[in-house]
């Protein structure tokens, strides 16, 4: 990079190129393992000029981190039109998606944040803050595709766990991929319509938001293929 070309970048431009940089670093490596020296040579700038931007490498990974959590919020998003189970696996697929592009990034920020030296349990608040922050995006955006508005206790715990395992599910895939992707991006749809007909044997309310919505789902889809599989599992008559 030029030094005509450092001028012409003004103070924003160049926040968020470090911002990208230092996802796109963060996200092939743990936080520990990135230098600022890294950083600035990937930027195609000095050191020093980092340091002019940032304080200091936990205020750039806490700003990569804010990146990635905005990216993983988003990938929630969904049009409302169409069957659940259908919408789900969209979700799932890209999901997983920014789980293998952004793997280590991912950990980092679903563990809670790296220990780096002395950035150790500094802005940890703020980490857990960005976490809660998905979590929440994510809970919100699956009551939506509910039809639910101030859901009941059952529906909560339904929903909030089912975010839960699916956070679970891509830590552990990551560890080893052992499984393949897809599979997990379907078992995870087929785990939420598991969790949702379990709290409805307990429950009116929650057995109505069920039956709202199997009504709209067709046979060759995610339900409709949970159903199949477990049916097979069922003994056969003699």
């Amino acid at each position: 990079m030029t030094n005509g070309a450092r001028r012409r970048m003004g103070v924003e431009q160049r926040r968020e190129q470090l911002i990208a940089v230092a996802l796109d670093l963060f996200s092939h490596r743990s936080p520990e393992e990135v230098s600022i020296d890294e950083i600035a040579e990937a930027a195609g700038i000095s050191r020093p000029l980092v340091y002019h931007y940032f304080p200091g490498k936990q205020s750039l990974y806490e700003a990569a981190l804010r990146r990635a959590a905005d990216e993983l919020a988003a990938r929630f998003v969904e049009p409302h039109e169409g069957p659940l189970g259908a919408r789900l696996l969209r979700v799932m697929e890209r999901f997983f998606d920014f789980v293998e592009e952004h793997g280590p990034g991912f950990s980092a920020l679903m563990r809670g944040g790296p220990s780096v030296g002395a950035m150790e349990a500094v802005g940890s608040g703020r980490t857990s803050a960005m976490i809660d922050g998905v979590r929440q995006a994510a809970y919100e955006q699956i009551l939506a595709h509910l039809g639910v508005r101030g859901p009941a206790p059952r529906m909560e715990l339904v929903v909030r766990s089912w975010i839960s395992l699916a956070e679970t599910t891509a830590l552990i895939w990551l560890d080893s991929r052992a499984i393949p992707r897809g599979e997990l991006e379907r078992q995870l749809v087929h785990d939420f319509a598991a969790l949702a007909a379990v709290s409805a044997a307990y429950d009116e309310g929650m057995a109505g938001v069920l039956a709202r919505v199997l009504a709209d789902e067709p046979s060759d889809g995610p339900f409709g293929d949970l159903l199949t599989r477990l049916m097979a599992l069922a003994p056969q008559p003699l």
